[in-house]
């Protein structure tokens, strides 16, 4: 009985994630970043414990009120 070649699967892309302050970065410098995605942003970086700088960029990008 003859051999059949077996096909591996092929490897996958797994991008590597980027830092939550370089993401935070990115989405802040592009005006096209939609508020969805800069809300969740904020929820990650609340997760997180937040660092104050950070989500004071993301306030001013949103548009939250500070005290908020």
């Amino acid at each position: 009985m003859p051999q059949t070649h077996q096909a591996s699967p092929a490897p996958r892309f797994v991008p590597v994630a980027k830092p939550l302050a370089d993401q935070i970065a990115e989405a802040v410098a592009c005006r096209s970043t939609p508020l969805s995605h800069l809300l969740r942003l904020m929820s990650a970086l609340n997760a997180e414990g937040g660092n104050e700088v950070l989500r004071y960029k993301l306030r001013v990008r949103i548009g939250a009120p500070l005290d908020a």
